[in-house]
């Protein structure tokens, strides 16, 4: 079976990879691909693999728009970070999801679906149809927990209890109401969609803050603006000089 994974994460896709090969070791993976461009180049100049592994946030975009860009009529199944209500609506005969953190045994349950599926000889490109048109009727739903990972420990941190998200020595960090600071799985690109925009604005290019979260705001000359926040960071935090003007017309919507 010919696999394609596309994905932004290398490290994602390329566990995603080993478990394919620990479920089937002939399983050839033609391509790793990172963004929504580079997916339509590659199935323009090469022939359609069995199947897609698409995880649905890229690093230029929403992978669903590949299919509006190109005749793809291939089975696919996604991966997300989104919770798995919201998800259902996307969830249609020829594609299934996987939710992350991966788990192979999800993994391996989609796949003989596929197999199923491909057995019967369906049509993916209806099923693909159907899943834009699911997604066009949506309103966007956030993510509402984070799952944490503490050495050999599981936890769940609701978004709603979370001030600001921060990156430091490339570690993406949340912080909670109460002061406490787990590492998250994804980037502050990432995170940018996964998070209600009304709530969240990213200030710079290692924050994104909660609008609660703003006790004061400083304006100092040439329009440098300072936040203190709740709980308190450290280091000082000012936002952007290229942020400010969208900055402001963020707080008073």
């Amino acid at each position: 079976m010919n696999v394609v994974i596309i994905e932004d994460e290398h490290l994602s896709a390329q566990r995603l990879e080993t478990m394919l090969k620990k479920y089937d070791a002939s399983i050839q993976v033609l391509a790793e691909i990172p963004s929504v461009a580079e997916a339509v180049q590659w199935f323009k100049e090469n022939e359609n693999p069995d199947l897609v592994l698409m995880d649905i946030h890229l690093e230029d975009g929403q992978s669903f728009s590949i299919f509006e860009r190109i005749n793809l009529d291939v089975p696919v199944i996604f991966t997300t970070a989104f919770d798995e209500y919201t998800i259902q609506a996307f969830k249609v005969n020829s594609v299934d999801y996987l939710m992350k953190p991966l788990n192979y045994d999800e993994l391996v349950k989609a796949i003989e679906k596929y197999k199923r599926i491909h057995a019967e000889k369906e049509e993916s490109g209806k099923s693909i149809e159907q899943l834009l048109q699911s997604l066009h009727r949506k309103e966007p739903e956030y993510k509402s927990r984070f799952l944490i990972s503490i050495g050999s420990r599981l936890m769940t941190v609701e978004t709603e209890g979370i001030q600001y998200f921060f990156s430091a020595d490339k570690i993406t960090f949340l912080v909670t109401t109460d002061g406490h600071r787990y590492p998250v799985d994804f980037s502050l690109d990432k995170l940018a969609a996964m998070l209600n925009p009304k709530e969240f604005y990213r200030i710079n290019r290692q924050m994104t803050v909660k609008l609660s979260a703003i006790e004061n705001i400083h304006v100092f000359s040439k329009g440098r603006i300072k936040l203190d926040l709740n709980p308190p960071m450290k280091e000082d935090v000012f936002v952007s000089l290229d942020k400010v003007v969208e900055f402001k017309e963020w707080l008073g919507k």
